[in-house]
This record gives C-alpha cells, structure tokens and sequence, in this order.
C-alpha cells in the first residue's frame, strides 16, 4: 500500500500538467510554418511598400531629358541631383534637416512620456469620471486637425511664434492615439496582483508606476516613439502653414524646389530620397530593438498561460 500522501500527488502532477499543455502549445505553433500563400502576400506587400521609393530614387538619379522616356533603371546623376538639393541657397537643406531632427525627436519623446503616464492611470488607476474621460480623449480623434488650424494660427500670432519651431512642437507633445495605445497595452501586460504586490511591499504609486509599469511598457512605448517620429517627420500640412522660408523644417524645404515655373522632377525626387534617408537609417538601427522588444514582451504573456 503506498504511503505518498494525496496531497503531494497533486502538487507533482500540476507542474507535470502545465508542462504538457505548454509542449503541446508549441508542437502546435511550430507545426504551422507558413507557405505558399503567406510568403506570396508578403511579397506584394514588400513590392508595393519599396516601389514608391525606388521609382523616385530611379526618377531622382535621372535628367529633365530622361524622364520622356521613362526610364525602369537608375542613372547616373543622382549624386549631382542631390548635391543640387542641398546647395540650393533657396531650400536651405540643412537648417530644415535639422529643424526637422530635433522637433521630431522632442515631439515623440513628449508623446511616449505623456502617453505612459495617462495610459497608467486610466488602465491601472480607479478615479471618479476615468472611463468617461478615456472615451473622450478617444473621440478627439474624429476631430480633423484641419478645423483647428485658424485657432492656433491666431494663437500663435498673439504669442509672437509664427515662423518658429516651437510652434509645431508645442500642440503635438500630446496625442490622444498615443494614451489610447498605452492604455490598451498595460491594461493587458501589466497584471494587478503585481500592483498589489508591490503596494503591500510599501511603495507608492509613482514607485510603482516606475518598477513595474515602466518596464512593462518598453514595447508599446518604442514603437509609440516610432510612430510619432515617423508622423512628425513628414508632417507637412501645418509647419507649411506657420513656417517661413527661413526657418523650414525638410517637407517644407523640399516643397520650395517645385515653386518655379519648371518644375525639374529629377531634382525634386532626389531630395525626397535624401529626406528618407534618415528613417531609414533609423529603422536598420531601431528595427532589431523594435522586434526584440515586441518578441520579448510576447514570450511573456505566452510563459504566462
């Protein structure tokens, strides 16, 4: 007769149970390699994302006489194009590069510390109003930014800021797709017991919000930072607007080539290159990070089942 008691048979067999359904879960996952169809999609969607930008790298490497015939290949001039960009007294390439640096960093900074901190109360944090609050910083969303372009025109004109860069830096430092993004996120990475946890431990709120929420929040805040970046960078409509000639940032710079009477293509999609440039440099440096990031955060919620 066995003298093992019942309850140390249970607690062997729950470990030897999860670790059944977690070989399961993988045999499963690796089983479903993808085929045919899946690198077919892939493929279209790769071709139709790089082909904008190697029509206008093959147009930009070109002359005015060149673009009759419709070239497939690139040239030979686009160094001389690009060299024309950014000696070009009028365009002022280098002050809008870095104008356009800068901002752009400063705006997606500000969105993701922003966004942290809202996405944290309203996921994790019980006060009077919070859900009714959320669904209103939701809804700003439909508002179109073109109806609040008069208002701010005014606003800045009475501040002394027009031609300044502090004014397309100033009403981007929030963005109410960035609290909606990180609230959704900590609401499912973030559980409460570990909260729970560490308020018994005796740390406050904001130690909290530091030791665990901050952590946490590593993935969805890297590709929040990219994504601003990225909508700043190429955000043309209001620095158009509230700008000058002295003082651009890149799409602003980039739109005085094509103000003459002739339009030369060649050298217009060269400067679109070069202003490309630099997100790409930026995605083969933060790519790797990026996806580690992502991979990081879901082989935890997957350890977590």
């Amino acid at each position: 007769m066995s003298t093992t008691p019942p309850i140390a048979i249970v607690e062997e067999s729950i470990p030897n149970e999860r670790q059944r359904r977690r070989g399961e879960r993988t045999t499963r996952i690796r089983g479903n390699r993808p085929g045919f169809v899946v690198y077919a999609v892939l493929a279209v969607v790769f071709i139709s994302a790089a082909f904008p930008l190697w029509w206008s790298f093959v147009i930009g490497s070109g002359d005015a006489s060149s673009l009759r015939e419709r070239p497939w290949w690139p040239g030979g001039n686009f160094l001389a194009n690009a060299l024309a960009v950014v000696s070009n007294p009028a365009v002022n390439f280098w002050a809008a590069l870095w104008n356009s640096i800068y901002s752009s960093f400063l705006i997606a900074a500000s969105v993701v510390i922003t966004s942290t901190l809202a996405g944290w109360a309203f996921a994790k944090l019980r006060f009077l109003g919070g859900p009714a609050l959320l669904a209103f910083v939701v809804a700003t969303m439909a508002v179109p930014q073109q109806l609040g372009v008069v208002p701010l025109y005014i606003l800045f004109s009475d501040l002394g800021w027009t031609g300044s860069i502090g004014a397309i830096i100033l009403p981007a430092l929030t963005s109410a797709f960035g609290v909606f993004w990180m609230t959704q996120y900590l609401r499912q990475a973030v559980p409460n017991e570990l909260i729970e946890a560490a308020r018994v431990d005796g740390a406050t709120m904001i130690r909290t919000f530091w030791t665990v929420g901050v952590p946490a929040a590593r993935p969805a805040a890297a590709m929040l930072f990219l994504f601003i970046f990225v909508g700043a960078w190429n955000n043309f409509f209001w620095p158009f607007i509230v700008l000058d000639r002295q003082n651009p940032t890149l799409p602003v710079a980039l739109s005085l080539l094509q103000s003459n009477y002739f339009v030369d293509y060649s050298i217009v999609l060269a400067g679109v290159v070069l202003a490309t440039v630099p997100l790409l440099l930026l995605f083969i440096f933060a790519g790797r990070q990026l996806v580690r990031g992502i991979m990081a955060g879901a082989v935890q919620g997957y350890r977590a089942l």
